[in-house]
């Protein structure tokens, strides 16, 4: 076999070029190690692939298959595994560990020898017998060895196995076989596993979820709905889902069940509560003793049992203990005056346990005849009240003279009706003496008259004795008194049009009676010829001159001090960032720029991602007053140390600063709860990164230019803040719905002062390096021109549409190549003029870099006059640049305005621009320098709509 071994002998070591995957996520297909007996592979030709037993890097016997037929040329060997049924899965993982023979240490071989072999797969949904149709195979990859073995390394008993992993799928049919193509190499395949990567049942949050095999994409996520464990029910609104990753992981839960009333939580299980425990409702954590005077003898118990004689009234919850009526009240006495009786008590000695004790009176009129009692009935008044009573005494009025009362007074709580015992109350009994007449109910008046007025009234329905007068009472400001014998008087020497009020009383020798109701009488007008000065017509046109004159005087002078407090308006300077850190308590800081939210109004839908502190979820925010809206929602991880949730928030203290149309909104963060969380606006179409290489090649060339328009707004924003941002890439700006670019991720920003050439250093952590400028690297010093170099690398990705820079150059050698002076080339089809605003914002100086606002005129000059895009352009950190010049747009290649609208794709709306009479193309060049890009910008948004022509074009 040419010196191929792949038996290691005793001492020789091994190495390996990948770690062993982690078993607990794989289900094993097929592992050829794990057969003792012979494979019986397909080999065809037979003289091919030949199957031997062998020793592992373990020195554990296997079967392997190896072939070595260098010295023969045009060689196409094949080796068939058998059928391989793949149950659920859609997406199959082989690994195969080999050795391979560098064919430079092969004498003799002139030409022939290969240092690689080929991997194929047919699906089938049944096996298809021993026949081998090479059409039939699908290629899965050309395999080669990161390391090869030499005749040497055998003297010396080293071996080098190669560990290689590829994915197949996603799989329609019941199985599949694989297949290796040897082409002419001199290689032994020690081992071929075949695995697929699930999530295995587990119990979460007293969910069961069940065994899910993982999607068939690498970035996939399959949610699965739990089931409740027994006895235990889902939380309101909030069904339990976990997400399987492609990885075989379980991401975090969303919603959960709880054990249901009468069982408590032990472990993954949801245990009845014992005798004598209960549990009243399913948001209880733990059982619950009984309380006192109750009991239960079961298990599995919702509530206690009361004892005898004690009780729990409806409104009374589960968790308070049982109690019974209070006893009677005590040291009863009263007071007479007349038919007035005041009665006073002491509060019961036993109040039954609770704390709702009120107190009622029962009044009873009774006969001369013992046990002979009647109801009072409604004429008798009680004050404050006859029930309810929180005070311990009350006032019972309008009792008749001369006659026997009984009154009880019972004290009662919240469980007395309930009770079946009898009433416990005090009892006290009175005779009433002479009373005076009872109120005078109802008063008529019977003629009015300009100075008089005529009344009549019924007498009392208890006068209490003879009435000998009554006394009225009536008064225009100040009272007036009147006696009549009768039941009806004339009141007389009143004012004409005047209201009066009447009351009236009766008097016996008792003493008078109380007031009746008030009655209101106006007396009629007094008829006159005189006219009043209010009616002369001179008088009122004078009085409206003068008030004419007087509020024309006073609209002169406010419109006078209106234009002075115009004038004297100052509009507010450029807002300054604050940096959180600087807060000696950061929760203040989060409290001062973020708005916090209630967590009911945030409703989580899907798990989208994961961040650095815990996962990344869609949803819905719904504010009180206001329509929903779709957030994404950062959440914290559970088991966080006090330290992740302030850097967690940071961001939040950072965003909740920014104002602008294309850096991302912070809706609010949610502190005072769990998960911690923050809510920003929902951006559909994701990171720019992946959006591009979504969309490879789909954008023109002033749309991507737009796009950098908008990315470069946002960033010069920033700057004028004073902010840096440090972390400036595609994978950080987000793309909403509208195609708006917006800046994002501040987690490793830091403010700068207002010195522009002051910097911040690091304190450390990681730093993205094929997105830094040479300084920052070096000596870890950022500035806002640092984040211009970082803008640059991300021109270059936009225009690559998402490539990755410096490609698969190591961060050592992309460091050492830019301090080298090299810098990346333009991409495909980029226009010379945008690469070399790279390379202006690539400049070594950071002072020749250009600022923000500088790089956002230029972009505005390349959209409003795309022929910039085809020629070369000069820098802008030079006076002259043409980019920098504020001349009118260079038309000379265009000889109408429908040539110009053909050369932007936009030909379409060639009658909307002449129906806008811009019908040539000075009148086109004289809308852009005299109306500017602030006009002309959104009017091509209004008309190309529809196009999507500059829909990623806003401009702040």
């Amino acid at each position: 076999m040419c010196g191929l071994s792949v038996i290691p002998r005793p001492g020789t070591p091994v190495r390996f070029n990948h770690l062993p995957l982690g078993f607990l996520s794989l289900v094993i297909l097929l592992d050829s190690k794990a057969q003792q007996t012979e494979l019986e592979w397909i080999s065809y030709p037979p003289n091919g692939w030949e199957e031997i037993s062998g020793l592992d890097e373990n020195y554990t016997p296997i079967r392997t298959y190896q072939v070595c037929q260098v010295m023969e040329p045009n060689q196409n060997n094949w080796l068939r595994t058998n059928w391989i049924e793949k149950g659920d899965a859609q997406r199959i993982f082989v690994e195969l560990k080999f050795t391979l023979r560098d064919c430079n240490s092969l004498p003799g071989v002139v030409g022939t020898c290969k240092e690689t072999f080929n991997l194929y797969y047919q699906e089938t949904d049944s096996e298809v017998g021993r026949s081998l149709r090479e059409n039939q195979y699908v290629k899965i990859d050309t395999i080669a060895a990161d390391e090869s073995f030499t005749q040497g390394d055998l003297g010396e008993r080293k071996m080098k196995l190669n560990t290689e992993v590829r994915i197949i799928g996603p799989l329609s049919r019941r199985g599949f076989y694989l297949a290796f193509q040897d082409v002419g190499a001199c290689i032994a395949l020690v081992s071929v596993k075949v695995y697929y990567k699930k999530c295995w049942s587990i119990i979460e949050n007293l969910a069961t979820f069940p065994d899910t095999v993982t999607g068939s994409e690498f970035s996939s996520l399959v949610e699965v709905e739990g089931t409740c464990v027994s006895d235990a029910e889902e939380e309101a609104d909030n069904s339990p889902k976990m997400h399987c990753s492609a990885e075989g992981e379980w991401l975090v839960p969303i919603g959960k069940c709880i054990c249901k009333a009468g069982f408590h939580q032990k472990g993954d299980a949801c245990e009845p509560c014992g005798r004598g425990f209960y549990k009243s409702s399913s948001q209880d954590l733990q059982c619950s003793r009984c309380p006192a005077h109750s009991f239960n003898d079961r298990e599995g118990s919702w509530r206690c049992d009361c004892e005898d004689g004690y009780y729990r009234a409806l409104s009374d919850p589960a968790s308070v203990a049982c109690t019974r009526p209070p006893s009677a009240p005590q040291n009863l006495v009263y007071n007479i005056n007349q038919t007035t009786v005041s009665l006073e008590w002491s509060p019961p000695a036993d109040t039954g346990g609770r704390n709702d004790v009120t107190y009622r009176v029962i009044c009873r009129r009774c006969s001369w005849e013992p046990e002979e009692c009647v109801p009072c009935g409604p004429n008798v008044g009680y004050s404050p009240a006859q029930s309810g009573l929180v005070d311990t005494y009350v006032t019972i009025m309008d009792l008749l003279a001369h006659a026997n009362y009984t009154f009880e007074v019972e004290a009662v709580n919240g469980v007395s009706d309930l009770s079946r015992t009898q009433r416990l109350f005090a009892a006290v009994s009175i005779a009433t003496g002479q009373a005076a007449p009872s109120q005078v109910s109802e008063v008529i008046k019977e003629k009015v008259q300009q100075r008089s007025i005529q009344l009549s009234w019924q007498e009392p329905q208890q006068p209490n004795g003879v009435i000998t007068e009554y006394e009225i009472k009536y008064y225009e400001k100040v009272s007036l008194w009147y006696m009549s014998k009768s039941t009806s008087a004339t009141v007389n020497n009143l004012k004409p049009n005047t209201a009066y009020i009447f009351q009236i009383r009766a008097f016996t020798e008792a003493g008078y009676g109380t007031y009746g109701p008030r009655l209101e009488i106006t007396t009629k007008e007094e008829a006159t010829g005189s006219i009043y000065c209010c009616q002369n017509p001179v008088i009122i046109i004078a009085v409206v001159a003068v008030a004419g004159t007087i509020i024309l005087v006073f609209m002169v002078f406010g419109f006078i001090i209106g234009r002075r407090y115009a004038l004297a308006v100052k509009f507010p300077g450029t807002k300054t960032y604050i940096d959180p850190e600087t807060y000696e308590d950061p929760n203040r800081a989060v409290h001062q720029f973020a708005k916090e939210l209630d967590a009911s109004c945030i409703k989580i839908e899907r798990v989208i991602g994961a961040g650095e502190f815990g996962e990344v979820c869609s949803g819905r925010l719904k504010l009180p007053g206001k329509r929903d809206v779709s957030v994404a929602i950062k959440t914290l991880k559970v088991g966080y140390t006090e330290k992740q949730r302030r850097d967690f928030l940071c961001e939040a203290s950072i965003m909740g600063q920014f104002d602008h149309p294309n850096v991302v909104h912070l809706e609010g963060v949610v502190t005072r709860g769990k998960p911690v969380m923050i809510v920003i606006e929902y951006m559909e179409n994701g990171s720019l990164d992946g959006f591009l290489r979504k969309h490879d090649g789909q954008f023109t060339v002033i749309q991507l230019v737009g796009m950098l328009r908008g990315i470069a707004a946002g960033m010069r924003y920033l700057s004028d803040m004073g902010y840096v941002h440090r972390d400036l890439a595609a994978r950080n700006i987000l793309v909403n719905s509208n195609l708006v670019c917006k800046v994002s991720d501040f987690g490793l920003s830091r403010v700068i002062d207002d010195d522009p050439e002051a910097v911040y250093t690091t304190t450390g952590g990681k730093i993205p390096v094929r997105w830094t400028a040479p300084e920052a690297i070096q000596y870890r010093k950022f500035t806002s021109a640092s984040d211009v170099w970082s803008y640059g690398i991300v021109m270059w990705e936009v225009m690559s549409y998402g490539e990755r820079p410096y490609w698969d150059m190591s961060n050592q050698d992309v460091i050492k190549a830019i301090e080298e002076g090299y810098r990346l080339p333009a991409p495909m089809d980029c226009p010379p003029g945008l690469h070399q605003l790279m390379l202006d914002c690539w400049q070594k100086d950071r002072a020749e870099r250009p600022k923000f606002d500088q790089i956002v005129g230029i972009l505005d000059k390349m959209i409003r006059n795309p022929n910039t895009l085809k020629t070369p352009v000069g820098t802008c950190t030079r006076p002259i640049s043409p980019l920098l010049d504020q001349s009118t747009p260079d038309f000379t290649a265009f000889r109408s305005v429908g040539e110009w609208l053909e050369a932007i794709k936009m030909e379409r709306y060639r009658d909307n621009f002449t129906a806008a009479g811009y019908s040539s193309l000075e009148s086109v060049a004289r809308m852009s320098i005299e109306l500017g890009i602030d006009f002309f910008a959104p009017f091509l948004i209004s008309c190309f709509c529809k196009q999507h022509f500059l829909h990623i074009y806003l401009l702040p």
